[in-house]
């Protein structure tokens, strides 16, 4: 087991390399000049000329890259004399829109983001794999009926429909969730003002997923319960519940573990309707906004950031698909 995963640890990393490079020739390339980005509408040729030699844009791209890829470990020093200034490591680069250090802009971000991930991921992955288990344990029952509607409603609505309906009725008309103005709270200050700030947003995003992995883990089931180990099982005098839990859903993890991860890993890369809608200050939100602006340090970080969080989750898939089941180790 140690082999298998520094191996895929070993391909991971490379893998990430390799898009931070992609990543950054392909933003480099833009029909667009970023030092002219860096200030307003009263730039002129000698500030955008200052403001490239202080940002490293008058260095050839592979030397721009290698600054790029050395501030990540190091931290990066802009300017020089007494305009010289540091971000410190992981530095991603600088912000002229918002006069900050990039990761300090995804320090405040990345809490918000990862937060409504966790959340939300928890919420659809006990609703849907329990409503998907039942669904199958009684197949053709009220059980089932009722998941099938829950997977048709869940599946026909968009994020944005279910997420408005929840902020229009459920904050405004009905009142049930105050409104949260006060932003961020983490749940160790406010445990209150916190499940205020992210339970419908939660909600929102849950309803989808949810429905998926009802209909997802109910298929996966019931294709385990016609193995010949399940029949042998029940042969041998074993109970269903024994059965189900122990032999059946354990084979069954296997797929909804690989596509749990690569679903949460999308979220925390950035969920930007969710967080639109209920204006959540998240990576997603500032990414939309970052596009809007043409930040494309701010641009390329997040997807960097984004790309590192799902190849990090594929790394995490891969070991525990390894622990679920060995034949994926022995390959």
């Amino acid at each position: 087991m140690p082999r298998f995963i520094l191996r895929r640890a070993y391909f991971a990393t490379l893998t990430i390399l390799l898009v931070s490079i992609v990543v950054y020739g392909v933003f480099s390339i833009l029909p667009f000049d970023p030092a002219a980005l860096t200030c307003g509408q009263k730039c002129t040729p000698a500030i955008v000329e200052a403001n490239r030699v202080k940002l490293g844009f008058d260095k050839p791209l592979w030397q721009q890259y290698w600054l790029f890829l050395s501030g990540i470990f190091l931290g990066r020093t802009y300017g020089a004399g007494s305009a010289e200034f540091t971000c410190p490591a992981p530095s991603f680069g600088y912000s002229f829109n918002e006069n900050m250090c990039v990761t300090d802009m995804l320090a405040e971000a990345l809490p918000v983001t990862i937060n409504l991930a966790i959340g939300a991921f928890v919420i659809w992955i006990t609703v849907g794999v329990g409503l998907g288990l039942l669904a199958a344990k009684f197949r053709g029952r009220y059980p089932d009926t009722i998941s099938s509607v829950f997977v048709l409603l869940g599946t026909s609505l968009p994020t944005f429909v279910t997420g408005l309906f929840f902020l229009i009725y459920v904050t405004i008309k009905w009142k049930i969730v105050p409104l949260s103005l006060e932003g961020f709270v983490p749940i160790t200050e406010s445990p209150v003002k916190y499940f205020q700030y992210f339970i419908l947003p939660w909600l929102t995003l849950a309803i989808l997923y949810a429905a998926f992995y009802t209909r997802f883990t109910r298929a996966t089931v019931l294709e385990t319960l016609g193995e010949d180990y399940i029949r042998t099982a029940r042969a041998k005098g074993l109970s269903e519940r024994v059965v189900l839990l122990k032999h059946t859903m354990r084979a069954a993890l296997a797929p909804i573990t690989t596509s749990a991860g690569l679903d949460i890993a999308g979220l925390i890369g950035g969920a930007i309707i969710t967080e639109s809608i209920f204006n959540l200050a998240g990576l997603g939100r500032m990414t939309l906004q970052a596009v809007y602006e043409f930040d494309l340090s701010v641009v390329v970080a997040t997807t960097i950031l984004a790309a590192g969080v799902v190849i990090t989750m594929n790394l995490i898939v891969d070991i525990a698909y390894g622990y679920l089941d060995p034949r994926v180790r022995m390959k």
